[in-house]
């Protein structure tokens, strides 16, 4: 139970005309987290608390706040929502440091009652949605929070100011673009008693604190259960993939982890979370303005860097690599410039990503391809096993220790099966089995032209 000290407490104003009202009952006090990015699943969210609050008859629904902008999801459903709803709706942008941004605004200014904890701000509200800023104006953005904000009882002038600025707690208040500050959520609760709110069901008298202890220890808490409530499981997932700086930072790991499980030759743990990154990532990516063409970019790095690592030295790609992950970093995304990636998230993924590919998967590559002996053109002639079939690339067994093989299109080799060098090229064996191998129907093409007189 929360409670609170005798003088932390206070009354809230009421928002609706005096006169007669009807208490309201003791169907217990919801509070509902939304937190991060207002996305698809905030958006959700909220809209079925305000139902489900319906449905049980609760006394009073809280929104607490704390929120820097909308993407891929708006409130036109939720104030429709608030504007039918029978359960007083307050929203609070807390705790203190808290802010509401954006389509957020709105939403403070749509709610039966709107409240800031102390230190926080609210706005601007322009743009509405940091995927599309060009959608509204801030002009619209006023517009559009002074008539909420009248149909509420609050001052428009002060609510049009939200538009273009943000508005401290005090300031907030003193212009009546909300009903006040609540340092706390408990104070906010019992504040609230006795409060008049006209909702879809008329105006109701909010009974939400009773007075316990006396003499010194006298003090109000609230006098009915308080639920809280935020995203489930598969909510919170989607609402992390939806931050844009973890879904550039999943692309970039994802496509990292694929191209170091393709030089192990194998299917191992790398590459099935490399996988998991990839698929997150575009998760993300579907709710997120993407540039493709900067994803393109940061595929041509990925291919860029791979060479070289199988040349094993750093050369003219591993130049394009960078540049093209440099670039496509910076513009991933379109949209608000909110959405991009802070400058040490980028400054930490494009230096990891080329310690990667240029440190450890060059030095990988050379540890797991390589041979104990000095000379590699000393191997030919050796024999050994496939590790995995060859097909016409595979990996080989020589003398304890993996390489890279080939072998030509017309003689497979399967996996267990011996095999005889027969050249080296670079880190790549050329091999075929102990008996020989079929020339390949290339080959014998060539030899088959006349020569010219």
């Amino acid at each position: 139970m929360l409670a609170l000290g005798a003088g932390a407490a206070f009354v809230g104003a009421s928002n609706a005309p005096a006169g007669a009202a009807a208490p309201a009952g003791r169907g217990g006090i919801d509070v509902v987290q939304v937190e991060g990015y207002f996305d698809a699943p905030n958006e959700s969210l909220v809209r079925d608390s305000i139902a489900d609050a319906n449905a049980r008859g609760s006394t009073l629904l809280v929104l607490q706040v704390n929120s820097s902008g909308a993407i891929d999801a708006g409130v036109e459903s939720i104030v429709r929502a608030l504007d039918r709803s029978s359960v007083p709706v307050a929203v609070w942008v807390g705790p203190s440091g808290a802010s509401a941004e954006g389509a957020t605004t709105v939403l403070l200014q749509a709610a039966h009652l709107a409240y800031l904890s102390s230190g926080s701000d609210a706005g601007p509200g322009q743009p509405l949605h940091l995927d599309d800023p060009g959608a509204t104006t801030t002009r619209e953005v006023g517009d559009q929070l002074a008539s909420l904000a009248r149909r509420r009882g609050r001052n428009p002038r002060g609510a049009r100011m939200m538009a273009g600025r943000a508005l401290g707690a005090t300031e907030a208040a003193k212009v009546g673009a909300t009903n006040g500050v609540r340092p706390t959520l408990g104070e906010l609760i019992v504040g609230l008693d006795g409060t008049r709110v006209r909702t879809a069901a008329g105006e109701v008298e909010l009974s939400t604190a009773k007075v316990v202890g006396a003499g010194r220890d006298r003090r109000r808490q609230p006098n009915q259960e308080v639920r809280f409530r935020r995203l489930g499981l598969g909510g919170q997932v989607l609402h992390r993939l939806v931050n844009p700086s973890i879904a550039y930072f999943l692309i970039v790991a994802g496509l990292a982890l694929l191209v170091f499980e393709f030089y192990t030759a194998g299917i191992g743990l790398a590459g099935l979370v490399g996988a998991l990154c990839a698929v997150g990532a575009f998760v993300g990516f579907s709710h997120l303005p993407v540039h493709w063409w900067a994803f393109a970019l940061l595929l041509l790095a990925t291919f860029g860097f791979a060479v070289d690592v199988q040349v094993g030295s750093i050369g003219v790609w591993t130049v394009i690599g960078t540049i093209a992950l440099v670039t496509g970093s910076l513009f991933l995304y379109g949209g608000s410039s909110e959405l991009r990636p802070q400058w040490w998230v980028l400054l930490i993924v494009i230096v990891g990503m080329l310690l990667f590919m240029l440190g450890g998967m060059t030095a990988m590559v050379r540890s797991r391809f390589s041979t104990p002996t000095v000379g590699r053109e000393g191997m030919v002639g050796e024999l050994g096993t496939a590790e995995v079939a060859i097909d016409p690339d595979g990996v080989v067994l020589i003398r304890g220790a993996r390489w890279r093989a080939r072998t030509n299109r017309a003689t497979p080799v399967a996996a267990g099966d011996p095999v005889r060098v027969v050249s080296v090229e670079g880190l790549v064996l050329e091999v075929e089995p102990p008996e020989g191998g079929a020339r390949d129907y290339r080959d014998r093409a060539k030899r088959a032209k006349p020569r010219r007189g």
